[in-house]
């Protein structure tokens, strides 16, 4: 009866499934003919437009991608030990005597050091190892399609036909991310059309085939981001003992003469200098965990990928590649959170008066002002930080799929 009930069950949710992709099916053609007119008054030749648009389709599973949550909640420790390593490492400095020549130019030309676009190059696609399998116009479109985010995803789509047109590309050989990012740096069709160059000097523009084009590019694009040369993006620190954790983050940004003053050193235990640039202090895995000081140019970083952990991952990738040594601290052995685990101490928080807004499972920066301001009323280093000893004094009990 069970196995009944069970198989009726999945029989009613895949018929609802199919049902679903059907009818997404037959939106997704009405839909084909208005990104056909919109393609036409963009100035896309009808012909063109109508022969490629007619060959689009529709990609249930990039929907799905696009709706998903991850099961845990990813730490800074998994993150970055998964990113920054010692193959990329060595990889790394196999590409640059690979590429040196047209590396150095870059540098001279846009003031962006070899180490920094390797760094992005292995990050993005393991030096072009991986540069995705979804057709990129079938992504585009089928998001395109999608109530959440039609503007953009019509926007980026067009401008991929344009691009398509421009450098003669095959409809076909355009593969990347679900989201519809290309090539070897992983940009999406807006990024390629006004920041892509031709770095080969074959007089075309291919960022899936052409690995000059592919760094050529990156560079123009960080320049294009507001990259300050000759400076770096950030750097390991040590704080000092009972240092302010209140004094981490964006908002806290000081001198580096002003930090100096409070203590801050180099992670090899030299004191940090006296200048006028400005940085913040980041605790990414809490005070248990690596101290770093970001520079202006780390946030040019996120302009690539808005993500502190992901900028922190290439700069210290491209210190690595240019031959500094790894972390100075150890990286903490933290457990692997369920969203479930997040969304139980969000809402105790907020029963408790520290409030985090809406419990989604996502450590945003409410979370971590309401983890502070928690942590300084029970006497507990305030670094914002959801530790297992908040978890246990908030009264928190991780799930059963938590894991160390």
């Amino acid at each position: 009866m069970i196995f009944f009930r069970s198989f009726f069950l999945s029989s009613v949710t895949c018929g609802l499934l199919l049902s679903s992709f059907h009818a997404s099916a037959d939106n997704f053609e009405q839909c084909k003919t208005r990104l056909t007119q919109q393609a036409v008054e963009k100035g896309i030749d009808e012909q063109t437009a109508t022969d490629v648009i007619s060959r689009l389709r529709y990609q249930p599973r990039v929907i799905e991608l696009d709706r998903s949550q991850p099961e845990f909640v990813q730490t800074f420790p998994g993150y970055f030990s998964k990113r920054v390593t010692d193959w990329r490492v060595q990889k790394g400095q196999a590409m640059y005597e690979k590429h040196r020549e047209l590396l150095n130019a870059l540098n001279d030309r846009f003031g962006i050091p070899p180490h920094y676009l390797l760094a992005f190059w292995g990050l993005e696609t393991n030096f072009g190892a991986y540069k995705g399998k979804m057709p990129v116009l079938d992504s585009l479109a089928t998001l395109a399609c999608d109530e959440r985010r039609s503007a953009y995803f019509t926007d980026e789509l067009l401008v991929a036909i344009e691009l398509l047109i421009r450098e003669s590309l095959p409809q076909d050989a355009m593969i990347g991310s679900w989201a519809g990012a290309m090539g070897h740096t992983q940009f999406m069709p807006s990024a390629y059309a006004h920041y892509a160059i031709d770095g080969d000097g074959d007089g075309n523009i291919n960022l899936w085939d052409s690995e000059p084009d592919a760094l050529s590019s990156a560079a123009n694009f960080l320049a294009g981001l507001g990259w300050k040369p000759g400076f770096r993006w950030g750097r390991e620190i040590i704080l000092p003992e009972q240092f302010d954790y209140r004094l981490s983050g964006y908002a806290q940004r000081r001198t580096v003469t002003e930090w100096n003053a409070l203590g801050v050193k180099k992670a090899s235990g030299e004191a940090l200098g006296n200048a006028d640039i400005e940085g913040y202090v980041l605790v990414p895995a809490g005070h248990n965990g690596p101290a770093f000081l970001a520079y202006h140019n780390f946030r040019v970083i996120m302009r690539w990928n808005n993500s502190e952990f992901y900028a922190i991952s290439v700069g210290h990738l491209a210190d690595r590649i240019a031959g500094a040594a790894g972390l100075h601290a150890p990286l903490p052995d933290l457990p692997a959170y369920s969203r479930n685990d997040i969304i139980a101490l969000q809402n105790r928080l907020n029963a408790l008066g520290y409030d985090v807004g809406v419990a989604d499972g996502i450590i945003g920066p409410a979370t971590r002002q309401g983890i502070r301001a928690y942590q300084m009323a029970n006497d507990m280093v305030a670094d914002g930080f959801p530790g297992l000893a908040l978890m246990e004094n908030v009264g928190v009990t991780l799930s059963p799929s938590s894991s160390s």
